[in-house]
């Protein structure tokens, strides 16, 4: 009969947690999109982000080792190559780039050349 009530017990004990972990996970996230688009570190860096602390008086953007390594429990690393860019979400033409701008844009592929006919 004891075993009842603590598995019953138990039970009830996370059906009521569960809201309190939604709610922490929906606030989580809401921390995360408080960093402002000015304050983003570049490509291929990061930079240690304090909750609390105003964007101004941020740490600067580091290499991505270090700022693991030196990240304060209050604190968490910003990654530059996590957030998208925004040209492509509004639809941004390729043809709007400049023409000094590399990429695969209007490369043929080369030429299939015949095989050999066997000897």
């Amino acid at each position: 009969m004891k075993q009842l009530v603590v598995v019953l017990a138990s039970g009830l004990v996370l059906w009521a947690a569960e809201p309190a972990m939604a709610q922490q996970a929906r606030d989580s996230a809401k921390k995360r999109s408080e960093v402002p688009a000015t304050a983003r570190p570049p490509r291929g860096m990061c930079r240690i982000w304090i909750d609390g602390v105003p964007p101004a008086q941020q740490p600067a953007a580091t290499d991505c080792q270090t700022a693991v390594k030196n990240r304060p429990s209050n604190g968490r690393v910003i990654f530059g190559d996590d957030f998208t860019d925004t040209n492509k979400a509004k639809g941004v033409d390729s043809a709007k780039l400049p023409p000094t701008a590399k990429g695969f844009t209007n490369v043929k592929p080369p030429p299939v050349l015949p095989k050999r006919p066997p000897e």
